[in-house]
């Protein structure tokens, strides 16, 4: 019972590809985030004019 579960180790090429697909998330998300600015920025403030 006081037996850890095997861990699994990643070789240098799994570590790589993790870190490279992890850059690819984040820069996605942050073109997400700058693109949905820029659309609330072309659309002005009439964005905050809406009816309750």
């Amino acid at each position: 019972m006081d037996q850890e579960p095997d861990k699994i180790v990643l070789s240098e090429e799994q570590k790589r590809t993790r870190r490279a697909r992890s850059v690819a998330i984040a820069l996605a998300l942050g073109v997400l985030v700058i693109l949905f600015y820029v659309v609330t920025l072309i659309k002005g403030p009439g964005v905050l004019n809406r009816p309750l």
